[in-house]
């Protein structure tokens, strides 16, 4: 099947500049992105696209057999990087497409000119053995996939603000509500389980390219100590804080999300 039609590609900005790949998150597809994409299309190429089973991807392409771990979406993007053939990528990762970056990069570093980790977290849950904060309880993630199964609707509703953040500017989280809510309920479960449930802090350590952690000054999702958290373990990363609220800077806070992109990507005068 033909990448670009799967993954509904959309290749724009500056042809011959460095390339700068952004994905997104959970319940999202590449339009989250059209707030950053034009400034970065000024001195970059830019490539978007949606995860299959998200936007306009090829539906007929997804099952859940290949996408019930990371691992489905990791092969697709290696693809996406192969296929496009426009050298190594600075590729965004937003929220659980940062840890999707990690294991590509982990596995074929040289594809990446470097990773920016957008609002990430290796794991979501709690691990009270070893002192690592995820920001859920395991009882909070249970809870959270049973109101997804039992009523997919009523959960974006409420989740969706939540996630958001920004309660004085509540036409983002409709606009997310919206997002989830243009999600097929089936493909969702699936991708809420692999999103809340995996695991890859012991992966972050082999990441072995540039990197740099770009976390919200307020995140009810991914909170300062899971940056911090990512930012020790894997070397040479650098880390920085956002003034934007929220998961979702490229909504909240376009501008100041474009520029940090950008000047980790090397746009001249950065």
């Amino acid at each position: 099947m033909d990448v670009r039609r799967k993954n509904h590609v959309t290749v724009s900005g500056r042809a011959g500049e460095p390339v700068v790949m952004l994905a997104h998150g959970f319940g999202c597809d590449q339009n989250m992105w059209r707030l950053v994409a034009p400034t970065l299309e000024r001195d970059f190429t830019v490539v978007l696209f949606d995860h299959v089973g998200a936007g306009r991807s090829d539906l007929s392409a997804w099952s859940p057999e290949r996408y019930s771990t990371l691992n489905g979406y990791v092969d697709d993007l290696l693809e996406l990087c192969r296929e496009l053939a426009l050298g190594p990528v600075t590729f965004v990762g937003h929220s659980v497409s940062a840890m999707m970056g990690v294991l590509a990069a982990t596995r074929e570093p040289e594809a990446f000119a470097g990773l920016v980790l957008l609002a990430p977290s290796p794991c979501f849950v709690d691990d009270p053995e070893t002192g690592y904060r995820g920001g859920f309880s395991a009882g909070d993630i249970e809870e959270l996939l049973e109101s997804l199964d039992a009523n997919y609707l009523g959960w974006s509703g409420t989740m969706a603000p939540v996630i958001m953040g920004n309660p004085e500017r509540p036409e983002l989280g409709e606009e997310l509500t919206s997002s989830f809510c243009r999600t097929d309920p089936d493909i969702a479960r699936l991708f809420a389980r692999v999103t809340f449930l995996s695991d890859n802090r012991d992966d972050l350590a082999d990441v072995a390219v540039p990197t740099l952690i770009a976390q919200c000054s307020r995140d009810a999702i991914a909170p300062p100590e899971v940056g911090a958290f990512v930012h020790a373990r894997i070397p040479g990363s650098r880390l920085v804080t956002l003034n934007a609220t929220g998961h979702c800077p490229q909504l909240a806070a376009p501008e100041e999300t474009a520029s940090v992109i950008a000047a980790f990507a090397g746009a001249p005068g950065r």
